[in-house]
Protein backbone atom coordinates (compact mmCIF):
# COMPACT_ATOMS: atom_id res chain seq x y z
CA UNK A 1 0.00 0.00 0.00
CA UNK A 2 2.69 2.47 -1.07
CA UNK A 3 1.51 5.96 -1.17
CA UNK A 4 3.34 6.99 -3.81
CA UNK A 5 1.53 9.11 -6.34
CA UNK A 6 0.61 12.75 -5.40
CA UNK A 7 -2.99 12.16 -5.48
CA UNK A 8 -5.71 14.26 -3.14
CA UNK A 9 -6.21 10.99 -1.93
CA UNK A 10 -3.37 9.67 -1.40
CA UNK A 11 -2.58 13.02 0.39
CA UNK A 12 -5.11 12.34 2.66
CA UNK A 13 -3.85 8.98 3.45
CA UNK A 14 0.10 10.15 4.53
CA UNK A 15 -2.01 12.76 6.60
CA UNK A 16 -3.76 9.54 8.22
CA UNK A 17 -0.40 8.02 8.22
CA UNK A 18 1.39 10.43 10.21
CA UNK A 19 -0.07 9.30 13.47
CA UNK A 20 2.15 6.17 13.22
CA UNK A 21 5.27 7.62 12.21
CA UNK A 22 5.12 9.71 15.43
CA UNK A 23 5.32 6.55 17.25
CA UNK A 24 8.78 4.84 18.29
CA UNK A 25 9.52 1.26 16.99
CA UNK A 26 8.41 -0.88 19.99
CA UNK A 27 4.83 1.11 20.74
CA UNK A 28 4.53 0.61 16.87
CA UNK A 29 5.30 -3.27 16.50
CA UNK A 30 3.02 -3.40 19.74
CA UNK A 31 0.31 -2.24 18.17
CA UNK A 32 0.48 -4.39 15.40
CA UNK A 33 0.61 -7.33 17.07
CA UNK A 34 -1.96 -6.89 19.18
CA UNK A 35 -4.40 -5.62 16.34
CA UNK A 36 -3.55 -8.78 14.38
CA UNK A 37 -4.82 -10.64 17.62
CA UNK A 38 -8.27 -8.30 17.20
CA UNK A 39 -8.18 -9.76 13.30
CA UNK A 40 -7.23 -13.48 14.30
CA UNK A 41 -10.19 -15.79 12.74
CA UNK A 42 -12.14 -13.69 10.99
CA UNK A 43 -12.91 -11.98 7.33
CA UNK A 44 -12.92 -8.22 7.03
CA UNK A 45 -13.75 -5.74 4.81
CA UNK A 46 -11.25 -3.33 3.00
CA UNK A 47 -12.81 -0.86 4.35
CA UNK A 48 -13.21 -1.45 8.18
CA UNK A 49 -11.69 1.28 10.16
CA UNK A 50 -9.51 -1.63 12.39
CA UNK A 51 -8.45 -3.06 9.01
CA UNK A 52 -7.83 0.73 7.58
CA UNK A 53 -5.79 1.73 10.82
CA UNK A 54 -3.71 -1.63 10.11
CA UNK A 55 -2.59 -1.05 6.96
CA UNK A 56 -1.78 2.49 7.56
CA UNK A 57 0.51 1.73 10.07
CA UNK A 58 1.82 -1.92 8.60
CA UNK A 59 3.12 0.77 5.81
CA UNK A 60 4.91 2.64 8.38
CA UNK A 61 6.20 -0.37 9.46
CA UNK A 62 6.97 -1.95 6.54
CA UNK A 63 9.61 1.22 5.87
CA UNK A 64 11.32 0.84 9.50
CA UNK A 65 11.55 -3.00 8.58
CA UNK A 66 9.82 -3.04 12.03
CA UNK A 67 9.12 -7.09 11.76
CA UNK A 68 12.15 -7.97 10.46
CA UNK A 69 13.47 -6.27 13.58
CA UNK A 70 11.51 -8.99 15.98
CA UNK A 71 10.09 -6.25 18.50
CA UNK A 72 6.80 -7.96 19.30
CA UNK A 73 5.50 -11.28 18.58
CA UNK A 74 2.69 -11.52 16.99
CA UNK A 75 -0.22 -14.11 16.94
CA UNK A 76 1.32 -17.87 16.27
CA UNK A 77 -1.31 -18.51 13.67
CA UNK A 78 0.42 -15.66 11.84
CA UNK A 79 3.24 -17.28 9.96
CA UNK A 80 5.92 -14.74 8.29
CA UNK A 81 5.14 -13.55 4.71
CA UNK A 82 8.05 -14.18 2.21
CA UNK A 83 7.82 -11.36 0.47
CA UNK A 84 8.57 -8.97 3.37
CA UNK A 85 8.59 -10.65 6.14
CA UNK A 86 5.11 -9.53 7.85
CA UNK A 87 2.70 -11.66 9.57
CA UNK A 88 1.08 -13.29 6.98
CA UNK A 89 -1.81 -11.21 5.95
CA UNK A 90 -3.52 -11.77 2.65
CA UNK A 91 -5.84 -9.31 0.33
CA UNK A 92 -8.55 -10.99 -1.69
CA UNK A 93 -9.26 -9.02 -4.20
CA UNK A 94 -11.30 -8.84 -8.02
CA UNK A 95 -7.70 -9.36 -9.57
CA UNK A 96 -6.78 -12.68 -7.81
CA UNK A 97 -6.44 -14.64 -11.33
CA UNK A 98 -3.54 -12.69 -12.07
CA UNK A 99 -2.01 -11.82 -9.04
CA UNK A 100 -2.84 -14.14 -6.47
CA UNK A 101 -3.62 -12.90 -2.79
CA UNK A 102 -1.65 -9.52 -1.74
CA UNK A 103 0.33 -9.00 1.25
CA UNK A 104 -1.35 -6.03 3.41
CA UNK A 105 2.01 -4.87 4.46
CA UNK A 106 3.83 -4.60 1.42
CA UNK A 107 1.44 -4.66 -1.37
CA UNK A 108 3.23 -7.62 -2.85
CA UNK A 109 1.59 -11.16 -4.32
CA UNK A 110 1.24 -13.06 -1.02
CA UNK A 111 -0.04 -15.92 -2.62
CA UNK A 112 0.29 -16.41 -6.28
CA UNK A 113 -3.31 -18.07 -7.58
CA UNK A 114 -1.42 -21.09 -8.76
CA UNK A 115 -0.38 -21.82 -5.08
CA UNK A 116 -3.80 -21.26 -3.91
CA UNK A 117 -5.16 -24.15 -2.47
CA UNK A 118 -7.15 -26.50 -4.87
CA UNK A 119 -9.77 -26.76 -2.77
CA UNK A 120 -10.87 -23.04 -3.15
CA UNK A 121 -9.37 -21.85 -6.61
CA UNK A 122 -12.11 -23.06 -9.18
CA UNK A 123 -14.40 -21.06 -7.21
CA UNK A 124 -11.64 -18.07 -7.01
CA UNK A 125 -11.49 -18.31 -10.65
CA UNK A 126 -15.23 -18.75 -11.90
CA UNK A 127 -15.94 -15.57 -9.52
CA UNK A 128 -13.16 -13.66 -11.08
CA UNK A 129 -13.93 -14.79 -14.68
CA UNK A 130 -17.55 -13.27 -13.80
CA UNK A 131 -16.26 -10.37 -12.76
CA UNK A 132 -13.71 -9.15 -15.70
CA UNK A 133 -16.30 -8.14 -17.95
CA UNK A 134 -18.08 -6.38 -15.06
CA UNK A 135 -15.55 -4.41 -14.37
CA UNK A 136 -13.97 -4.06 -17.87
CA UNK A 137 -17.27 -1.65 -18.70
CA UNK A 138 -15.43 1.46 -16.55
CA UNK A 139 -12.42 0.99 -19.12
CA UNK A 140 -14.84 0.72 -22.69
CA UNK A 141 -13.18 2.89 -25.26
CA UNK A 142 -15.78 5.36 -27.71
CA UNK A 143 -16.23 2.47 -29.99
CA UNK A 144 -17.41 0.21 -27.35
CA UNK A 145 -19.63 2.77 -25.73
CA UNK A 146 -21.61 3.72 -28.99
CA UNK A 147 -22.11 -0.15 -29.36
CA UNK A 148 -24.23 -0.22 -26.34
CA UNK A 149 -26.40 2.80 -27.57
CA UNK A 150 -27.10 4.08 -23.27
CA UNK A 151 -23.46 3.58 -21.72
CA UNK A 152 -24.87 5.16 -18.74
CA UNK A 153 -27.36 2.34 -18.36
CA UNK A 154 -24.57 -0.16 -19.48
CA UNK A 155 -22.34 1.20 -16.67
CA UNK A 156 -25.07 1.10 -14.13
CA UNK A 157 -26.12 -2.56 -14.58
CA UNK A 158 -22.07 -3.35 -13.84
CA UNK A 159 -21.86 -1.19 -10.94
CA UNK A 160 -24.98 -3.35 -10.16
CA UNK A 161 -23.39 -7.26 -10.86
CA UNK A 162 -20.19 -6.04 -9.17
CA UNK A 163 -22.04 -4.90 -6.13
CA UNK A 164 -23.59 -8.72 -6.17
CA UNK A 165 -20.34 -10.14 -6.83
CA UNK A 166 -18.42 -8.00 -4.62
CA UNK A 167 -20.87 -9.36 -1.69
CA UNK A 168 -20.66 -12.94 -2.92
CA UNK A 169 -16.81 -12.46 -2.31
CA UNK A 170 -16.87 -11.17 1.08
CA UNK A 171 -20.00 -13.59 2.13
CA UNK A 172 -18.92 -16.76 0.34
CA UNK A 173 -15.47 -16.54 -1.06
CA UNK A 174 -13.47 -15.30 1.76
CA UNK A 175 -14.76 -17.58 4.16
CA UNK A 176 -13.47 -20.56 2.62
CA UNK A 177 -9.80 -18.99 2.55
CA UNK A 178 -10.31 -18.84 6.86
CA UNK A 179 -9.60 -22.50 6.42
CA UNK A 180 -6.10 -21.67 5.42
CA UNK A 181 -5.06 -18.25 6.53
CA UNK A 182 -5.74 -17.14 10.16
CA UNK A 183 -7.65 -13.92 9.04
CA UNK A 184 -8.45 -12.97 5.46
CA UNK A 185 -9.63 -9.17 3.95
CA UNK A 186 -11.50 -8.52 1.33
CA UNK A 187 -11.95 -5.54 -1.21
CA UNK A 188 -15.50 -4.68 -0.76
CA UNK A 189 -15.64 -1.50 -3.64
CA UNK A 190 -14.59 -1.14 -6.79
CA UNK A 191 -13.77 2.74 -7.45
CA UNK A 192 -13.91 2.73 -11.31
CA UNK A 193 -17.31 1.47 -11.08
CA UNK A 194 -18.07 4.09 -8.16
CA UNK A 195 -19.26 1.44 -6.25
CA UNK A 196 -18.76 2.13 -2.41
CA UNK A 197 -18.48 -0.29 0.82
CA UNK A 198 -22.07 0.79 2.07
CA UNK A 199 -23.15 -0.03 -1.27
CA UNK A 200 -21.87 -3.43 -0.78
CA UNK A 201 -24.52 -5.76 1.84
CA UNK A 202 -23.49 -8.93 3.08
Amino acid sequence: MPFESESPINNLLKEYGTVFQAWDDQTLARWLAQTLGQLEGKVWRLSHPLVFSYRLAAQVANDRQIWNQRLATPPAAFTTASCCGSPFLPLLTRDVRVEGLICQHCNAILVPFEEISAEVRPVLEAWAQQYEPVHAVAHWDDRQRRRVGNYDNAYENAAQQAERLLACAGRELAPKLLDFYPAVVWEDQDECLEVRPEEVPL
